[in-house]
Order: C-alpha cells, then sequence, then structure tokens
C-alpha cells in the first residue's frame, strides 16, 4: 500500500452552536498501514450523510462515543475492496460499514459485526446506505416495534422527503394508514404526495401557526408521530395528539444550534398525559436482532413497486462539509451522499 496515500476529514474543533466550514480540517497524503491478517483495504465508492453526526461533534453526553478535535469524522460508506488478508471477502467485493469514516480509503476488520458484503446484482451499491440500509431498516422499526402503526392510523412524519422519512411514510401507507408529511419547501411536499403521501405541513411557510395547520392536516388527531427533527414541529404535534398516540423519536436535528445547551421547550408533558400517550427514543442498533427481517420486507416493498428513494448526491471527497450542512439547514432533498 506504499502508492496509496489517504484523504480525509477530521474534526477541527468543537462547534459552538451551527457547524460551519471551520468545524473540519481536510488532510491529504496520509500513509495508510499495512494490513493485519483479517483486515481489508476499502477504496470508497459512495460516502453517507446523516444527521446523528452532529451529535458525534459535541462535548455533550449522548448515546455514542463522540468525536474528539483531530480525530477522523464518523460515516457510513460503501467501496470496493482493493487488497485483502480477511477469508470473508476477496478483492472486488463491495463492503459497506457505518464504521467507514469521512476518507477515501479504509482499513478495516473484515470479520467485524458492522461490515457487509454488498450484492452489486441486487440494487446500486449505494442502496445498502439507503432503503436498503440503515434509513430503510430505521423507517421500518420505527413504524413496526416502536410505534406498532394499525390500518387506519394518521401518521406524522417529519422530515419527510429525507432519507427515513421517504421510506417510513411508504411503509405506513402501504400498510394503510393515512399519511402526513412535514417538510421544509413546497418541492419537497410534492415529491411527498408524488410517492403517495396524503396530506402534507410546510413548516417553514406555517411559522407560529404550526400547531393550527398541523391541525388542519389531522383533524382527528395525531395517532402516530414519526419523529426525525424534534423541535418546533413535536411541540405543535403534542398540541395535536390523539388518544393513545406513539411518538417514535428518531432525531433531533433540529436542535442542532443549540447543542451542549439546557434543552428548554413548551412543556407537554401534560399532553402525554390526558391523551394517555407514549414517547419511546430508539435506535436502529436496538434491532439489529431483526435486521435480517427488515430487510425482507423493505425488498419486498421495493420489489413489489411500493417504495420509491430519492438520493442527492454531490460529487468528491472536498464536499463532505459543505453536504453536511446543507443536510443541517434541510437544503438537501432525499439521502445525501457523496459520490467518490
Amino acid at each position: 500500500m506504499s502508492n496509496i496515500k489517504n484523504r480525509r476529514w477530521v474534526l477541527a474543533e468543537y462547534p459552538g452552536g451551527m457547524p460551519d466550514a471551520d468545524t473540519f480540517r481536510l488532510e491529504e497524503d496520509i500513509a495508510l498501514p499495512d494490513l493485519k491478517d483479517g483486515e481489508i483495504l476499502v477504496a470508497a465508492r459512495f460516502l453517507s450523510v446523516d444527521p446523528y453526526m452532529r451529535g458525534r461533534i459535541s462535548p455533550a453526553k449522548n448515546y455514542a462515543p463522540g468525536i474528539e478535535p483531530g480525530q477522523l469524522m464518523t460515516g457510513g460508506g460503501v467501496g470496493e475492496v482493493i487488497e485483502s488478508r480477511s477469508g470473508k471477502f476477496k478483492v472486488g467485493d463491495f463492503a459497506e460499514t457505518m464504521g467507514f469514516g469521512w476518507q477515501q480509503f479504509a482499513v478495516l476488520d473484515g470479520d467485524a459485526d458492522g461490515i457487509a458484503r454488498v450484492d452489486a446484482n441486487l440494487a446500486p451499491i449505494e442502496s445498502s446506505l439507503g432503503w436498503l440500509g440503515m434509513p430503510g431498516r430505521t423507517a421500518y422499526f420505527g413504524l413496526f416495534h416502536v410505534a406498532q402503526i394499525k390500518p387506519g392510523d394518521c401518521v406524522v412524519i417529519s422530515a419527510a422527503s429525507g432519507a427515513v422519512g421517504q421510506v417510513a411514510g411508504q411503509l405506513a401507507k402501504h400498510h394503510g394508514c393515512r399519511t402526513v408529511a412535514v417538510a421544509s419547501s413546497q418541492a419537497k411536499l410534492d415529491w411527498c404526495a408524488e410517492i403517495g403521501f396524503d396530506a402534507g405541513v410546510n413548516y417553514r411557510e406555517a411559522g407560529d401557526d404550526l400547531p393550527a395547520a398541523m391541525g388542519m392536516a389531522c383533524p382527528d388527531g395525531v395517532d402516530v408521530y414519526f419523529d426525525n427533527t424534534s423541535g418546533p414541529i413535536q411541540d405543535a404535534v403534542m398540541l395535536n395528539l390523539a388518544l393513545g398516540a406513539r411518538i417514535a423519536l428518531c432525531g433531533t436535528i433540529a436542535l442542532s444550534a443549540t447543542f451542549g445547551q439546557p434543552d428548554i421547550g413548551l412543556r407537554l408533558n401534560r399532553q402525554l398525559l390526558i391523551n394517555r400517550s407514549r414517547m419511546q427514543g430508539f435506535l436502529v442498533t436496538d434491532f439489529a436482532d431483526h435486521y435480517d427481517e427488515a430487510n425482507q420486507a423493505l425488498a419486498a416493498a421495493r420489489n413489489a413497486g411500493h417504495l420509491e428513494f430519492r438520493e442527492d448526491v454531490m460529487d468528491g471527497i472536498e464536499a463532505m462539509p459543505a453536504a453536511f450542512l446543507k443536510l443541517l439547514t434541510s437544503d438537501n432533498f432525499g439521502k445525501q451522499l457523496i459520490k467518490i
């Protein structure tokens, strides 16, 4: 590997609020170590940009270890094996892992639980980072294991055109639910309508009238809320809960500018009480034993024509920070990917 030099993004400093270009630093001409037994060298083809990364670059306590200044940025990726000392992977295979990082090449443990061989004949390899990967499985578990949706439920989904939201909406619709998309633009709501959502709310346009707009979209109340954002959208939903509502708390990207500060907002516990509702936070890894179940359900939905998926692809390792900031401000449209 002496002729291969890596390029990678590291965390330059903890952001005080919303991250910016100075939060990250590109390191070049990084030598790669020789492979040990069981390891593989993978050349990235697509890297994933996801909202959870915001929590990893804060010194505040989180559900997973954070990144310290000077360390490689975390993130998923899929790429081609170009050297192998693993019995599970050969040169030319494609490998996917959440532990790839923001880099062009990764030395990975081929025996680790979190790395998988990708069948390029089954679907485009980038699907392993989208509908057939972590986002798709997150949507499936949030709906069926956490919220336990039932036909006839009114299901509201924030960030509905995003990687998780668009899958969740289609799965819920196919299950017989009434689906309501919440998104930041009419173009995104148009896409949601195209893939089957019954109604939509533009939270930017609604502004302070968001609770009323939510009530108009859900006249009988919200039975299930798939929360990808937290923040004002969650507040508006909480004021429109139906009896026995369930909230699957998946993400808090709306709080991206206030990480490390006290979480102070509306006191809506009484809404949970009077509606006998339940709010549960979850991570996709909580359901690792059920990944095969989710994969089969997602593949079946895709093969039956019940699942469409939109991607927002930017080119080159240089674009990683810009893509991340684009995601935090809801300016992306679909699953955010970087093509290497």
